[in-house]
């Protein structure tokens, strides 16, 4: 059995630890913060995030803790009118075979923690950030701040989109700005007008805005989060952020988005990143994950679900190996799941011209969301959400190295990716509405 490193104690980083030790590794994971905890508010995790969860035997436990959502409900955020609802329920869960659940990201990290401290095969270590490593083809070793050099058979960075594993591996500098700021908050549910206490995760679309609030803590706290499309140009994160502000920001809002907003307290703000999608996370016995390999902005949802895709992929791919041949075992994984990270990284950014419209350009928005059916409105999720063996590419087929997406930098280094099905996705439809 081999020896292995994991720069990174988030959920991806947990999870990998979790799913290569069940494998009969030893596994040291190395965390940048004294203690392991989990920032944020809540997390989505569709039927694909709950199966990688069941690989790792946390399934259960993670539904437990969940709440089960009905519908994913779209708003329009200026005139109050319900514009579909993707329903989450018998249907759906039958043909994808588990629920759409919410839940508070500490929740998720405390369950993948525990299961973490439970295993013989893991050693976790705090206040140990990596700033680079070396490799010689056969074996690797993490360097800390400090000069420390950890040594295993492999490492995997799990050290997020600023990760110094990702900076000397792909060298492909600062994250992406996207100019979006999204500002969040968390109320108890007894404050809520009852009227719109929809078990749902629910989405009111604005002018170069939306609004997202869903139920976490098992019900008992509204998880708000409203972005505005301001042009920002700095990346921040967790800035606290005074309540009129947020509230003259959305004045362009129907009065129950308003409504929601006006009851938000403690407000901190966070500019969204992301990168372009690269060909390469692999170094010989090095490899990246998560949001260190194909970080995303939240308009799919997907972000913790890839990372827990990537943790089960990898782990099967080390199942009973000896210590040897991780450069080859990497390199199988790196191909295995580019395609279809980097087809979630581009329809999480393309899926702006979604949200953000007014004026006709939302109008047509609305229509064409207005005239799809369950079935229909399902079918476009499929290709996320009903992922099994999490190698499946995505609706849209990667560019080549030479074509841009909008908005964002070239693929990089795309090599040997099989074509798969191209399908009409939302915003297609919408800008065929749209020029009617």
């Amino acid at each position: 059995m081999a020896r292995i490193v994991v720069a990174g104690g988030g959920i991806g980083g947990l999870a990998t630890a979790l799913s290569v030790a069940r494998q009969g590794h030893d596994v040291e994971v190395l965390e940048r913060s004294g203690t392991f905890a989990e920032l944020g508010a809540g997390l989505q995790l569709a039927p694909n995030g709950m199966h990688a969860l069941e690989r790792l035997g946390l399934g259960a436990e993670t539904r437990a803790h969940a709440v089960h959502v009905d519908h994913l409900r779209f708003m329009d955020g200026v005139t109050g009118e319900h514009v579909t609802s993707v329903p989450l329920t018998e249907g759906y869960r039958r043909r994808f075979g588990n629920p759409y659940v919410v839940v508070h990201r500490g929740e998720l990290h405390g369950l993948l923690l525990a299961a973490c401290r439970d295993s013989a095969r893991i050693t976790l270590r705090g206040g140990r950030p990596v700033t680079g490593y070396e490799q010689d083809g056969t074996s690797a070793t993490a360097v800390t701040h400090d000069g420390e050099r950890v040594a295993g058979d492999a490492l995997i960075g799990a050290d997020g989109i600023h990760s110094a594993v990702r900076r000397q591996l792909v060298g492909d500098g600062a994250p992406l700005v996207s100019g979006i700021t999204v500002y969040r908050s968390v109320i108890p549910m007894e404050l809520v007008p009852e009227h719109v206490r929809w078990n749902a995760v629910t989405w009111w679309a604005g002018p170069k805005c939306h609004f997202v609030h869903y139920a976490i803590a098992g019900g008992k706290y509204l998880n708000l989060a409203a972005s505005h499309d301001d042009g920002a140009t700095e990346a921040l994160a967790g800035v606290p952020v005074d309540k009129p502000f947020v509230r003259g920001l959305f004045t362009m809002l129907d009065e129950t988005p308003r409504r929601l907003l006006e009851l938000g307290e403690g407000w901190k703000a966070w500019v969204l990143v992301d990168r372009a999608p690269v060909g390469r996370w692999t170094d010989g016995p090095v490899a990246l994950l998560g949001d260190a390999a194909h970080p995303m902005l939240h308009y799919a949802a997907q972000g913790a679900c890839q990372a827990l895709e990537d943790a089960v992929v990898l782990g099967d791919l080390l199942a009973d190996g000896d210590g040897s041949g991780f450069a080859s075992c990497f390199e199988r994984y790196n191909r295995v799941r580019r395609e279809r990270t980097a087809a979630v990284q581009r329809i999480s950014r393309d899926s702006i011209g979604l949200w953000h419209p007014s004026g006709a350009a939302a109008a047509a928005r609305n229509r064409a969301l207005s005239g799809l059916s369950a079935t229909r409105l399902h079918d476009h999720l499929a290709w996320m959400h009903g992922a099994r063996d999490f190698a499946a590419g995505g609706p849209h087929l990667l560019p080549d190295p030479e074509e841009h997406l909008t908005g964002v930098p070239e693929f990089t280094d795309v090599t040997d990716v099989t074509d798969v099905t191209d399908l009409t996705d939302v915003t297609d439809l919408t800008d065929r509405e749209a020029a009617r």
